[in-house]
């Protein structure tokens, strides 16, 4: 297989957090929380996340709003919102966990 046959524009995708504790504290109906965000990540916003140390470790913030979306791809944690701590740090993971596959 080529490696150009794989190349395609990114695509949203949903990302589900199921965390028990977190449905029962954020959830008002008991369903897991949902979000989405691109299959594929720009080499930039990749090579950014890779690099976070504690030194720049608020520069994440920055990063992580371009890929904590709605289903229509518009950013979450906008000027003003922000997500709840315990959601935003496993939103993180989620999203890690899926650049790192």
């Amino acid at each position: 297989m080529k490696l150009s046959q794989l190349a395609a524009k990114p695509q949203l995708i949903k990302v589900v957090i199921d965390n028990e504790t977190l449905v029962k504290d954020f959830s008002e109906d008991g369903t897991p929380i949902e979000f989405w965000t691109w299959d594929r990540q720009p080499l930039d916003v990749f090579m950014k996340l890779a690099n976070t140390t504690q030194e720049n470790a608020s520069q994440i913030i920055d990063i992580v709003r371009t890929l904590i979306l709605t289903d229509d791809g518009k950013q979450i944690i906008s000027e003003g919102n922000m997500l709840p701590t315990q959601l935003l740090m496993e939103a993180i993971a989620k999203i890690v966990d899926l650049l790192g596959k």
